[in-house]
């Protein structure tokens, strides 16, 4: 099944159940779905990829919200946050991040912060091929880390 698919259901499921906050979510991310599949059908990773966009939005939105004193308005984007990770394949774990890195270090033999850009590209490559999400601010922290 598709992600348009599933969150279809969801949706009608979310409408029955008469869950607001679901059923808002689910509106907006079909809506963002469609959006691209009238122009060409999405791969699986395009699918994750916007996903991976619209709660890297909702975190943005977050920080803004607690920064300007909203814990209301915060809290329902932690909530619809939460809700889009549902969808989202399983997240890569720090020790896989570090071991990566790690290996990519002693592969391309990088020493300086020179070489960031080198070891973030194939680091990244290495981890998204697992399959999994991968947060781009997490290994470059890690490669940061590791190199200075």
């Amino acid at each position: 099944m598709s992600l348009s698919e599933r969150i279809q259901s969801e949706l009608l499921a979310a409408m029955k159940s008469k869950e607001v906050l679901k059923l808002s979510v689910l509106r907006m991310t079909k809506a963002a779905l469609r959006k691209i599949e009238l122009r060409r059908p999405l791969s699986p990773d395009e699918e994750s990829q916007l996903l991976q966009t619209l709660v890297k939005q909702r975190t943005e939105s977050i920080e803004m919200f607690e920064k300007g004193g909203r814990a209301d308005l915060a809290e329902k984007e932690g909530k619809e946050r939460d809700l889009l990770r549902a969808y989202l394949p399983e997240a890569v774990s720090e020790a896989d991040v570090e071991r990566v890195v790690v290996e990519v270090l002693r592969d391309l033999g990088a020493s300086s912060a020179k070489d960031i850009g080198a070891v973030m590209k194939e680091a990244l490559v290495r981890l998204k091929a697992t399959g999994k999400t991968v947060d781009g601010k997490a290994v470059n922290s890690v490669v940061r880390a590791k190199l200075s």
